[in-house]
């Protein structure tokens, strides 16, 4: 505490040194980090806070009078509770509890938290903090201390966020209860600390680099397994999504009579439209635990699950129109069950290409740990899309948490561990293969390169390509070109021919010799049969 008060003491001279003109003996001109933090933290509850006080003004005056409060100072308790139910912190009912809160309404502080984060970064100079790029070919223990002060300075800066952020919004939650709704304070503490440090790192993290280069702060098995997970949570919350669409397409009729029966009107339709959108996300992970098998609740002794449906009173809310009715499912909605086994088999292959193991059977391993790392995130977001909505039956609503953590880790795990290890195994052998033609690329060159030298001082002929075999080995296959048998032969038909001209032409003087044809034969006289004739073109023929 003496710490950041002596940092409070020192953080307006360091702001005067900034403005021009001003003049600062002190030679750290940065602001502390705790100092920047504390200031990102008020300006994002102040704008936050204004920004749903706007809102809540609107519904007020839309309402019907006492909805949201008596007066002004009813509109901005009311606002300051959607503030702390944002952050997912629930609040205590007559006769019950709230705990089903919009998950889309955290959008909200994470952009805000975000922005903040950043501002924070800058403010305190984290980058000139930062250690600065190694040079290539550093030794792998300098880039290791290099990297966990990066993930040191990361966590400073995350804590320097979320500390006095919850601070605030304690007291907050301390001023807005009322005889109706009592916040929950130590749930509005724990979670406004949690989304801030967990925005407040990522948006430090980014003042490194890009989004590659904050995930080089993590260890190779690490970031790929954190990846895998990404993948796999990625995929099946769109194949959630594409179910509700589905689903609102199909039962848009009943979505749309449950609109007329509640006739909100122009301003209420708009602000009951942002609700619905504010709890779509909730909607999704519910479509995703129904994809798992397990399904979801609305209300106590009720299933919506593949195996089937059974439900009863249901909320007046048109997005849950969207439900099927009670009684058995089709055979073919089992098929859905397949959808998570497809997430796990991509996320198995995405982990196995980013971290290849050498030994043949980690890699399954690696890719079954990232199903369970899956199944952690798909239960923490099937209990917050979840909760109560005070007593009687409404108790329960939404999917279990635990079942749905069970069956994404097994469903995903064999998945993964499957095609991590066909993909390693692919990627060991295609590496194994590289060597041995690197190794004989060179032998080749020498080779060839020994050969042209040997053509040219005369130990070897200069042509290097291989020379033909002999003609009669040739095949019907091979182009080698048709040996020349004489010089001077010519065929019988140019023969032919050539006599026809000669007759045709005059004769010439009974004076002048006659060359001799050494083309014909005189087959009258075989010579008592021992002449022999020989066919040229026997030589191409089978």
């Amino acid at each position: 505490m003496t710490a950041i008060l002596d940092q409070l003491r020192t953080a307006p001279r360091s702001v005067l040194g900034k403005l021009p003109g001003v003049s600062s003996d002190d030679d750290e001109t940065r602001r502390p980090l705790p100092v920047s933090g504390m200031l990102a933290a008020a300006c994002t509850l102040g704008v936050g806070l204004a920004v749903l006080t706007t809102l809540t003004l609107v519904g007020w005056i839309a309402a019907p009078r006492g909805t949201l409060g008596s007066g002004l100072p009813g509109v901005f308790r009311t606002a300051a509770q959607i503030w702390l139910a944002a952050h997912h912190a629930g609040f205590e009912i007559p006769g019950g509890r709230v705990g089903l809160l919009p998950i889309g309404l955290m959008v909200l502080p994470a952009v805000l938290l975000y922005k903040a984060g950043r501002w924070m970064a800058r403010d305190a100079d984290l980058r000139l903090r930062l250690p600065a790029r190694l040079p290539k070919n550093s030794p792998r223990e300098k880039a290791a201390a290099r990297r966990r002060a990066q993930l040191l300075l990361v966590a400073q800066a995350g804590v320097s966020l979320a500390a006095p952020y919850a601070l605030l919004a304690g007291l907050i939650a301390l001023v807005t209860g009322n005889e109706i709704t009592q916040p929950y304070i130590g749930e509005a503490l724990l979670s406004h600390f949690l989304l801030a440090f967990a925005v407040g790192t990522v948006a430090t993290a980014r003042t490194i680099g890009p989004w590659r280069a904050m995930l080089r702060l993590l260890p190779e098995r690490v970031r790929a397994l954190t990846v895998g997970t990404a993948v796999a949570t990625a995929l099946l919350v769109l194949f959630g999504l594409g179910l509700v669409l589905v689903a609102v397409a199909i039962n848009f009729d009943q979505v749309r009579a449950l609109s007329d029966v509640l006739s909100p009107g122009v301003v209420g339709g708009l602000l009951l439209l942002l609700v619905q959108a504010l709890y779509l996300f909730n909607v999704v992970i519910w479509a995703s635990s129904y994809i798992a098998g397990p399904g979801f609740a609305i209300g106590a002794d009720t299933l919506v699950a593949p195996t089937g449906v059974q439900l009863g009173t249901v909320p007046s809310l048109p997005l849950l129109g969207a439900l099927p009715e009670s009684g058995p499912v089709p055979a073919w909605m089992m098929a859905v069950i397949a959808l998570p086994f497809a997430a796990g088999a991509v996320a198995g292959v995405v982990v196995a290409r980013m971290s290849p193991s050498p030994a043949y059977e980690a890699a399954p391993l690696w890719g079954f740990l990232t199903g369970v790392t899956s199944g952690l995130v798909a239960g923490l977001l099937a209990a917050l899309s979840g909760g109560p909505i005070g007593g009687g039956r409404l108790t329960a609503v939404g999917p279990s948490a635990w079942e749905v953590a069970l069956s994404v880790a097994l469903e995903v795990g064999v998945a993964a561990g499957i095609s991590a290890g066909v993909t390693n195994l692919l990627l060991l052998n295609r590496k194994v293969r590289a060597p041995l033609d690197r190794a004989a690329a060179p032998v080749r060159k020498a080779g060839a390169a020994i050969a042209r030298v040997a053509g040219k001082v005369g130990l070897a002929e200069a042509d290097t390509r291989p020379l033909p075999g002999h003609w009669m080995d040739a095949t019907e296959a091979d182009t080698q070109p048709i040996p020349v048998i004489r010089d001077d032969w010519q065929d019988e038909h140019a023969s032919a021919a050539a006599e026809t001209l000669s007759q045709a032409r005059p004769r010439p003087p009974m004076d002048q010799a006659v060359p001799a044809r050494q083309d014909i034969v005189d087959e009258s006289d075989d010579r008592g049969g021992h002449v022999i004739y020989v066919d040229p073109y026997a030589w191409d023929r089978d």
